[in-house]
């Protein structure tokens, strides 16, 4: 069975629901499934599992609109830019508020770190826009897309 690790930043709620939504799809989907929380990561971890998943919401910090979350920020940027992807195949999922001009901009973020650290990006990105509640069917629908992506192991 291959295994994923989502590894999410999360303050407000909102990508930790959505995370767990997807991982409760992919388990129900018999699908290994780990959640890590950004501020909790070492960067070795991001070479853990057979597919990474990274997971953030767009903010505003610094007075710059369209940032990752701090942690994911802080994580990526700073603590694991010296990792080595070597080919890893990472999926992206980026939240954000369409009060904003640069809506989920997260995932452009997250996107330039998988291809500047030798990591190969796996699908389209699952934006989630607004509220994550009731879009349910969407991140499942997602989580199908990627199963099909999923590295197959020999048995």
């Amino acid at each position: 069975m291959s295994t994923i690790q989502i590894i999410y930043a999360s303050t407000s709620g909102h990508t930790e629901y959505v995370v767990r939504v997807l991982e409760e799809f992919l388990r129900g989907q018999n699908v290994g499934c780990t959640l890590q929380r950004a501020e909790a990561t070492k960067p070795e971890e991001l070479l853990r599992e057979d597919l990474l998943i990274l997971a953030s919401g767009t903010w505003n910090t610094g007075g710059i609109e369209g940032q990752m979350n701090p942690h994911m920020h802080d994580l990526l940027q700073d603590r694991a830019k010296g990792v080595n992807l070597a080919g890893k195949p990472v999926a992206i999922v980026a939240l954000g508020d369409d009060r904003y001009f640069y809506t989920c901009r997260a995932g452009e973020h997250m996107r330039r770190f998988v291809l500047d650290h030798g990591g190969k990006i796996l699908g389209d990105a699952l934006l989630i826009v607004n509220e994550p509640y009731g879009q349910e069917e969407r991140v499942k629908k997602w989580g199908g897309k990627i199963m099909k992506e999923l590295p197959r192991k020999n048995a």
